[in-house]
């Protein structure tokens, strides 16, 4: 019996050993680079943002933070850098709600950004779990809980990323460990912060942006078996809500922070789609825009840009994987509007973009190939 006790004894102090020394190999290499910048190893990141995002905030360089949803993730810092002379950081989530983004916000304004670009669309403000309650974000990944610091110390995943970071930093396995990280089940695999999320620079965009694809994704979304979708999470009161607590109560927290609010080129499908097939959608689409002109043009702090009547883009429809989602060619011009101030939204009259967009989707008749 005394046998038995001694080596569960082993047993379990083994155990701990391997687990604290997993933990100890987790603290000092650092995949999320959230104690401090890469030194050990070198620094790779995620395309997983909710996660990424916490490791960013606290190890990069920056006055200036870009926030969306996947109307945004194909930013690279490199061009926003370039085209708006600041020190960006891309924190754009894909499907992300506003009280997520909000609260990454906040945070990365608690590190120093006194710039904020941010992509709202109506969708942002449908309704979403509490940020503690959300199982898609780690809140306390965010605020460097002990709960939140110990899941990550603690991590099988993260255990993983740091053995294979270790390997990476081996002379001779260096590059064709970086070259086959993607094809790895690895999430750390981009070797360069300025590619998380971005399109392969060669990418086909003759091939993934045309007009035949916005042309089917409109058919797709307005086919009767369907187009109940298009209404899906629009509930007005609430959404008025959401951008009051989480848009305008951030802003009017952060009264010395400039705010670069744009309301993204959709195509015009996408409204006209409301229109033919959730007339009652399209209303709270209009009746939400113009709280939020009107609201924003009045904060001191805010400058809100209006690009979704921008016929040259919007009508467009090569410009389009789908209804809403845009290639680089617009994201380059997005960046050159939001420096020239272009389409900034004139606080004495915040429905004029509003009225000028009504105007074209009751005018538009869809042209089928």
């Amino acid at each position: 019996m005394r046998g038995t006790f001694t080596n569960l004894k082993r047993l379990l102090l083994a155990s701990a050993a391997c687990v604290l020394g997993a933990a100890a190999l987790t603290f000092a290499v650092d995949p999320l680079q959230l104690f401090r910048p890469s030194r050990l190893v070198s620094a790779f990141y995620s395309d997983d943002t909710r996660m990424q995002n916490a490791g960013l905030i606290r190890s990069q360089s920056f006055d200036t933070v870009l926030m969306g949803s996947s109307l945004a993730i194909h930013f690279r810092q490199s061009d926003i850098d370039r085209v708006l002379d600041v020190q960006s950081l891309k924190l754009a989530m894909t499907g992300s709600n506003s009280r997520q983004q909000g609260f990454v916000l906040e945070h990365a304004v608690a590190r120093g950004a006194r710039r904020v670009i941010w992509e709202i669309d109506d969708w942002l403000f449908v309704d979403a779990p509490d940020i503690d309650a959300d199982p898609y974000l780690s809140a306390d990944l965010y605020r460097g809980t002990p709960k939140g610091i110990a899941t990550y110390l603690f991590s099988a995943a993260m255990v993983k990323e740091s053995m294979f970071a270790v390997l990476r930093s081996i002379p001779p396995l260096r590059e064709p460990m970086t070259r086959a990280a993607p094809f790895l089940p690895v999430k750390f695999a981009l070797s360069d912060v300025d590619d998380i999320y971005a399109l392969p620079r060669d990418v086909d965009r003759a091939r993934a942006y045309n007009a035949e694809r916005a042309l089917a994704a409109f058919a797709y979304i307005t086919d009767p078996v369907r187009s109940r979708f298009l209404g899906e999470g629009y509930g007005y009161d609430a959404m008025v809500r959401h951008f009051e607590r989480d848009a305008v109560g951030l802003i009017r927290r952060h009264p010395d922070v400039t705010f670069d609010i744009y309301l993204p080129p959709y195509s015009i499908l996408q409204f006209v789609a409301m229109r033919d097939a959730s007339p009652a959608t399209l209303k709270i689409v209009y009746d939400l825009t113009a709280v939020i002109a009107q609201r924003l043009t009045q904060l001191p702090n805010v400058r809100l840009h209006d690009f979704r009547a921008i016929k040259e883009a919007t009508h467009d429809l090569g410009n389009y994987s789908d209804v809403i989602h845009h290639s680089p060619i617009v994201d380059a011009k997005v960046l050159s509007w939001l420096a020239s101030g272009e389409y900034r939204v004139n606080p004495k009259t915040p429905l004029a973009s509003l009225d000028e967009l009504k105007a074209q989707v009751g005018a538009y008749r869809v042209k089928q190939p």
